[in-house]
């Protein structure tokens, strides 16, 4: 389930409908091929603006991650979410939950496969897995 609900607007609805397909998206500038993180208005290398969406193949490694604390707001019981940073085999960095592992066994470099979350009144996000 998501740390908060997640709404698109114009710029993130092809991204969104993408997951709620259980497809990670990237943008793929048509200048250059370079591939970039699904939230830039133009290409990281060249500058252009000439995007296109571009599935991902859903493998990436941890960079870095934080456990974040809490409380279950149903029982009150304590919760430990994992945070990543995660590196896609394509290249762009992404921010997502680390699922299906303890916080104590996540690694940098840990190969990682995406999965989707979704959650009434909410997007469908990606979330990350061990491989």
């Amino acid at each position: 389930m998501p740390i908060v609900p997640v709404t698109r607007d114009a710029a993130s609805a092809p991204f969104f409908d993408g997951t709620a397909r259980g497809e990670l998206l990237l943008r793929r500038c048509e200048d250059c091929s370079s591939i970039s993180a699904p939230d830039v208005e133009c290409c990281s290398v060249c500058g252009s603006t000439r995007l296109t969406w571009t599935p991902a193949r859903g493998t990436a490694k941890v960079v870095t991650w934080t456990v974040v604390h809490g409380r279950s707001p149903v029982d009150g019981e304590p919760t430990r979410i994992v945070a990543g940073l995660v590196e896609l085999d394509e290249g762009p960095w992404l921010y997502a939950r680390l699922v299906d592992i303890a916080p104590e066994d996540v690694t940098t470099e840990l190969a990682l496969v995406v999965g989707f979350d979704h959650a009434e009144g909410s997007e469908t996000v990606p979330v990350f897995r061990p491989a």
